[in-house]
């Protein structure tokens, strides 16, 4: 299927359910017609993440560079609660880091893993030094935000000094000028919004890839808050969602 005149944009959050629409989209426009750039550290520069004349634009993008695509472009991502999104990507993490064999594992590249496998939640998330902290911050701390007002994937380190407020409002901004925002816990409105604007017919509702034995249905969230030695580091995980919840609040 052939819609570089007007392609789709989709901004693919982590644990958002993200490669389950991936692969249908995928499945429909044919991959010769798909972006290869998955992820935004794959490009040389911002704009390099949409290289011209693909039907689809998937993956962990950055969004400032998207103005030299086709106006007609439809550009839509899927948000799910915060607190969930952060519990299934640190548990992920976890899982991944077993499936390695220790010599992988102790591979520079895979630190972050060997840190979700070994480190205490505690630890994992509060403790480390600055340039993991960082890490943690860009990838965890109010994401939707950070990602929303800077369009950018990584986009926490120019926010950090800014009043949450401000940043708030920014995201509002920036999420606004996206055509379309869904929602993990009503995959069939995407089936039903895709059919009647392309004529596609996609399968996602109860179908979930990427994921783990466990039942999509069951919350994560709690049992991460639960697994923290301190109250006080509970209240600090809380944190990380608190302004991503304000503004996905006035969207559900």
């Amino acid at each position: 299927m052939d819609l570089s005149h007007a392609p789709i944009v989709f901004l693919h959050i982590p644990k958002t359910a993200g490669q389950t629409v991936h692969n249908s989209l995928s499945r429909i426009v044919k991959a010769r017609r798909v972006s290869p750039i998955r992820v935004h550290t794959q490009a040389a520069t911002p704009q390099d993440q949409y290289p011209p004349g693909y039907s689809l634009y998937s993956g962990h993008l950055d969004w400032a560079a998207m103005d030299h695509l086709p106006a007609a472009r439809f550009v839509f991502t899927v948000l799910r609660d915060p607190g969930e999104r952060i519990a299934s990507f640190y548990f992920y993490l976890q899982r991944a880091a077993a499936s390695l064999d220790p010599a992988t594992l102790l591979l520079p590249q895979n630190i972050g893993l060997k840190r979700a496998l070994d480190w205490s939640p505690d630890d994992y998330f509060f403790g480390g030094d600055d340039a993991w902290q960082t890490f943690v911050h860009s990838h965890y701390d109010n994401f939707y935000c950070t990602y929303f007002a800077t369009r950018r994937m990584l986009g926490w380190g120019s926010t950090q000094d800014q009043p949450r407020p401000q940043v708030l409002a920014k995201a509002r901004l920036g999420l606004g000028s996206i055509d379309q925002v869904y929602f993990t816990k009503d995959m069939a409105q995407i089936e039903v919004a895709f059919q009647t604007r392309f004529g596609m017919h996609l399968r996602l509702a109860d179908r979930y890839d990427n994921t783990s034995s466990e039942p999509a249905s069951l919350l994560r969230w709690p049992r991460l808050l639960a697994s923290f030695a301190t109250d006080g580091a509970t209240e600090r995980m809380q944190n990380f969602v608190e302004w991503d919840q304000k503004l996905t609040n006035g969207l559900v």
